[in-house]
């Protein structure tokens, strides 16, 4: 098998409470179910990227950023698109 390495792992009781009575039905451990569990969510990066959401759709125009967008500093892009351009 290899070298192991022990963690914790905190989830919340109901769900606890529904991987013991699965364990128990297929007469197996929880580690079993969540080694298979992360397995499988492994083998499938694709499926990952899946469920994040849609894609973000890009537009982009000619001539670049507005004149005083600044999109490296967060709080100063905020700012600017609460601002009255007009």
């Amino acid at each position: 098998m290899g070298i192991c390495m022990k963690t914790t792992v905190e989830l919340p009781d109901d769900l606890l409470i529904e991987v013991k009575k699965l364990a128990a039905e297929r007469r197996t451990t929880i580690r079993a179910l969540i080694e298979r569990g992360l397995r499988r969510e492994l083998a499938q990066p694709a499926d990952r990227a899946k469920r994040r959401g849609p894609a973000i759709r890009w537009v982009t125009v000619k001539g670049g950023l507005p004149p005083g967008l600044d999109v490296s500093d967060r709080t100063r892009m905020v700012d600017w698109l609460r601002h009255d351009r007009s």
